[in-house]
C-alpha cells in the first residue's frame, strides 16, 4: 500500500470525525430517533465483540457449550435478571454442558 493512499485514508477519517463532531449534534438534537439509534450503538458493537470472541477461532467457526451458556446469559439479560445471576448461570450451563 503506497503513503498516499493511507494519507488519503488518514485525512478521510479525520474528516469524518470533524463532520460528526460539527454536523452529527445538530442532526440528532433534530431528530430523536436518529438519537435513540445512536445511543444504541455502543452496545451493539460490545454484543458483536463478545459473539465474535465466542464463537471465533482464528478464520473458522467454532460452536461448542460456550455458544448455550451465551444463549442462557441473553435470555437472562432481556427478562432482567441481576447481572451475578447471569454469569453465573452462563458458566454453569457452559460447564455441565462440558462434563
Amino acid at each position: 500500500m503506497s503513503w498516499a493512499v493511507i494519507a488519503l485514508l488518514a485525512g478521510g477519517v479525520a474528516a469524518q470525525r470533524w463532520l460528526g463532531i460539527f454536523v452529527g449534534g445538530a442532526v440528532l438534537a433534530r431528530v430523536p430517533v436518529l438519537a435513540k439509534l445512536a445511543s444504541l450503538i455502543p452496545a451493539a458493537v460490545v454484543a458483536a465483540v463478545i459473539v465474535q470472541l465466542t464463537v471465533g477461532s482464528g478464520r473458522s467457526l467454532v460452536v461448542d457449550e460456550r455458544l448455550a451458556g451465551m444463549a442462557v446469559a441473553g435470555v437472562l439479560v432481556w427478562r432482567r435478571a441481576p447481572f451475578v445471576v447471569v454469569i453465573v448461570a452462563a458458566a454453569a450451563t457452559t460447564a455441565v454442558l462440558r462434563l
